[in-house]
């Protein structure tokens, strides 16, 4: 078998098995190159999220956590591995193609919302439509005000983002990142800079989103947040291991949703540090 065919033959069983995952990693290294040599941050990371999951990664500062969620979204570079993300080979993207891909197929909530300034709250969400080519005039600002109205903000969305709360600029923020409809949504410490009730408020959008088929991945330190998680996934020394869930058989609470009334679990406990 000649060299060509046998990678040939490795993409297809690779293509293939993504076909059954949302997001598919396989052997994911990120090396940092530095003055002082090269520092790991990812050792052959294999990792497997279906349609649907709630995906909480946890984990120590500095440990990678944000580094594997920037291999998902092909934001940075991987040093060897591969990604694939909704039948698609990330990293095998030219950088044009990679920011239209991005925004049509992942939504991103920052911890410090990144949110622009000179714009109203609608705009901020009509943004990301414009970027990608998916902006539709009237339909794309009905869309965008609807997302509003979903997150709560009916009567914020003509006010910039810096005459209302940190915990409303996070709903902004959600409503931006579902502007395009994507599949995924990747949340990097959604709650680190919110009060505890505030965060509250954000899991429940996020299980309204789970309710409506969306797969969300993301990073916390919130125990109460990670544990209300479908998956934990820990990230130490490079590699990943998965957390036993400290919440099962905990109670539920309702949440409305636009197809009916949803049941979602209530933490009463999270994971060991």
């Amino acid at each position: 078998m000649t060299r060509g065919n046998s990678q040939g033959m490795r993409r297809e069983e690779m293509a293939g098995t993504a076909a059954t995952s949302l997001i598919h990693l396989r052997d994911v290294v990120k090396v940092y190159e530095t003055a002082a040599g090269g520092v790991s941050a990812l050792e052959g990371i294999s990792l497997d999220v279906r349609h649907g999951d709630f995906v909480a990664i946890v984990g120590k500062s500095g440990a990678g956590k944000s580094t594997l969620v920037n291999m998902i979204t092909g934001v940075d570079d991987l040093t060897s591995g591969e990604v694939w993300v909704d039948g698609v080979s990330v990293h095998d993207l030219g950088e044009n193609e990679l920011a239209l891909w991005r925004g049509r197929t992942i939504g991103v909530v920052y911890q410090t919302f990144e949110l622009l300034p000179q714009l109203s709250l609608l705009d901020n969400v009509l943004l990301p439509m414009d970027l990608c080519g998916m902006y539709r005039g009237r339909r794309s600002i009905a869309r965008a005000r609807r997302l509003l109205e979903q997150v709560g903000l009916e009567a914020h969305m003509y006010k910039p983002p810096t005459r209302i709360s940190g915990g409303q600029k996070q709903r902004v923020a959600i409503a931006r990142a579902l502007a395009n409809d994507p599949p995924i949504i990747v949340a990097d410490e959604p709650t680190g800079n919110l009060d505890s009730a505030t965060a509250d408020e954000i899991y429940d959008l996020f299980a309204e989103l789970l309710a409506d088929g969306k797969t969300i991945v993301m990073v916390t330190h919130d125990k109460t947040l990670a544990g209300r998680a479908t998956r934990t996934l820990e990230i130490r020394d490079g590699g990943l291991t998965t957390r036993p869930c400290a919440v099962s058989a905990r109670p539920s609470r309702v949440v409305p949703t636009a197809t009916g009334m949803m049941r979602f679990p209530v933490a009463v406990g999270g994971y060991d540090d």
